[in-house]
C-alpha cells in the first residue's frame, strides 16, 4: 500500500464483500432452517456493514480511487474477510460456522498486519495499525464464542461490545 486513499479503497471493498458474503450465508441458513448459524452470520454481516460505514467515513474528504473488482490485488482469489463459500452447506453446524467466521477474521487480520509491516507510508501504517488492533479483537471475540460453544453454553452474540 502506497497511499491512504488506496488503503481505504481496499478497506471499503473488504468490508463490503464481507457484509455481502455473511449476509448471503445468513439467508441460506435461514432458508434451510439452520436458525442458530443464520443468526450468527447475520450478526457478522451487520458488523461488517458497521465497519464499512466507518471505512467510508474515514474516506470522507479524500479522493478514493474508484476501482473495479478485477483491479484489487488480494492475497487470494477473494478479499480476505470473505467467509468461505462452503459455509453455505445447509447442514453446517455452529462449530463449523464459528471456525469459518474466525478464519475470515484471521485472514483480515493477517492482511492488515502485512500492510502494517510492509508499507513505507507512515499514514498508511497508522491506519493499518488501527485495523490490526480491531481485527485482533474480532478474532479474540470469535474465539470466545467458540469456547462458549464447546462448553455447551449459549453464544454471546447478542451482547458483544467489541464489534
Amino acid at each position: 500500500m502506497h497511499t491512504v486513499e488506496e488503503f481505504l479503497a481496499y478497506a471499503v471493498k473488504l468490508e463490503e464483500e464481507a457484509a455481502i458474503r455473511f449476509g448471503e450465508l445468513a439467508d441460506v441458513m435461514q432458508s434451510c432452517g439452520n436458525g442458530d448459524v443464520g443468526k450468527l452470520f447475520r450478526r457478522l454481516s451487520d458488523y461488517s456493514r458497521l465497519h464499512l460505514a466507518d471505512a467510508k467515513a474515514r474516506s470522507g474528504f479524500r479522493d478514493i480511487p474508484d476501482m473495479r473488482p478485477n483491479e484489487f490485488a488480494w492475497p487470494d482469489f477473494e478479499s480476505p474477510e470473505s467467509a468461505a463459500i462452503w459455509a453455505a452447506d445447509p447442514f453446517i453446524g455452529r462449530e463449523q460456522a464459528l471456525e469459518i467466521a474466525r478464519d475470515a477474521e484471521q485472514a483480515s487480520l493477517d492482511y492488515y498486519t502485512k500492510i502494517y509491516r510492509t508499507t513505507d507510508d507512515s499514514e498508511v501504517r497508522v491506519l493499518a495499525k488501527e485495523f490490526v488492533e480491531e481485527e485482533t479483537l474480532h478474532v479474540a471475540e470469535i474465539n470466545k464464542w467458540i469456547a462458549a460453544h464447546k462448553a455447551g453454553g449459549p453464544l454471546p452474540v447478542d451482547r458483544l461490545r467489541v464489534f
